[in-house]
């Protein structure tokens, strides 16, 4: 033990295998949030255009009240669906078609004329977003040690507040600017742009070629 510094040969050695395990498992800890951001933005654009939409499709309270309540059904099915599919094909595919299921769907809202339409893209909106969490959660697991996967799932779910808090500030916008088609067309697409991403940079973690050696070993 140094006198002058209080430092021990053991957290020496500590600093440096921080400095050296490498930031690879943060990269995936990003897309997580920003897929999680994107998953609330989409499921907040129904109720902030809902006034609007009530104008234009002229549906009474008790449609408004069966359209949404057909997003929560779908939603919890889609959870425990979600949960035995990504077991079965893994994080990488599981989270793929699951934004792209919620993305289309999305966008579909656009295409609705009708209580009953809007009810059918509730829906599969719900199932599709119901992958989000069960995914996110096995794929912190799979790439964070134990000390960190409380805060790792912290910053993801973060995202939903995010989310939250973008909508109101642009949809109306593009709203006012472009029609309310044209806000779920955008909201909806943003989704596969994320698809740009998480495919080229995730892998699991014994196979992933960007991934050092020492991280892995910390992160196992």
């Amino acid at each position: 033990m140094s006198a002058t510094n209080g430092t021990t040969p053991t957290s020496e050695a500590n600093t440096s295998l921080g400095a050296r395990v490498g930031y690879y498992r943060w990269v995936i800890c990003a897309l997580i949030f920003f897929a999680t951001t994107i998953n609330y933005v989409d499921r907040q654009v129904f109720s902030i255009l809902a006034p609007t939409l009530e104008k234009e499709i002229h549906w009474n309270e008790q449609q408004y009240g069966y359209i949404v309540a057909v997003f929560q059904w779908a939603y919890a099915a889609g959870l425990l669906l979600a949960g035995w599919v990504i077991d079965k094909i893994g994080t990488r595919s599981g989270y793929a078609w699951s934004i792209v299921v919620w993305s289309v769907a999305a966008i579909s809202h656009a295409l609705a004329s009708t209580p009953l339409g809007f009810g059918m893209a509730r829906g599969f909106l719900g199932l599709g977003e119901g992958g989000n969490f069960p995914t996110a959660i096995k794929t912190i697991a799979e790439w964070f040690p134990r000390k960190e996967r409380a805060l790792a799932t912290g910053i993801f779910n973060g995202g939903t507040n995010i989310g939250a808090i973008l909508v109101p500030l642009f949809v109306p916008w593009l709203t006012l600017t472009y029609g309310w088609r044209a806000a779920f067309i955008v909201t909806g697409a943003i989704g596969f742009l994320w698809l740009f991403f998480w495919l080229p940079l995730y892998r699991p973690p014994e196979v992933h070629p960007r991934l050092s050696k020492v991280e892995l070993a910390y992160i196992r």
